[in-house]
């Protein structure tokens, strides 16, 4: 399995669709990261760029995530991957608190992020 976090400096971006970079991490049968690796992230809004289809390819299942709008998602979910909201901290730390079951959905969405960007529409 692998999961995503919207990357800056190795912690969580509170902004989905301004980070640096994704960082994918690949999860053994077992609950352990054996692997790391950084996706650029595209330029503009996160639901209106591509991210969603190309993490989609590398196999992305989860997207672990500070704040994100309702549009961005949708984007994730309809390309196959869940999105938990609320994150915060060094991405390792963040995936290691979600693979020991730590971690829930904080189910806020970012409405400025959403009207901003009209992001909503997707």
């Amino acid at each position: 399995m692998k999961i995503a976090l919207p990357s800056r400096q190795d912690k969580i971006d509170e902004h989905f669709g301004h980070c640096e970079h994704f960082t994918v991490f690949t999860i053994d049968d077992q609950k352990k990261i054996i692997s790391e690796e950084k996706i650029a992230s595209p330029a503009g809004c996160g639901c209106k760029s591509n991210i969603a289809q190309v993490l989609a390819e590398k196999g992305v299942k989860l997207m672990l995530a500070g704040n994100m709008g309702e549009g961005a998602v949708n984007v994730l979910n309809s390309h196959g991957i869940d999105v938990l909201r609320g994150c915060s901290g060094n991405v390792k730390n963040v995936a290691q608190s979600w693979l020991d079951g730590m971690l829930k959905d904080s189910g806020l969405s970012c409405a400025q992020h959403r009207h901003q960007h009209a992001c909503s529409n997707y």
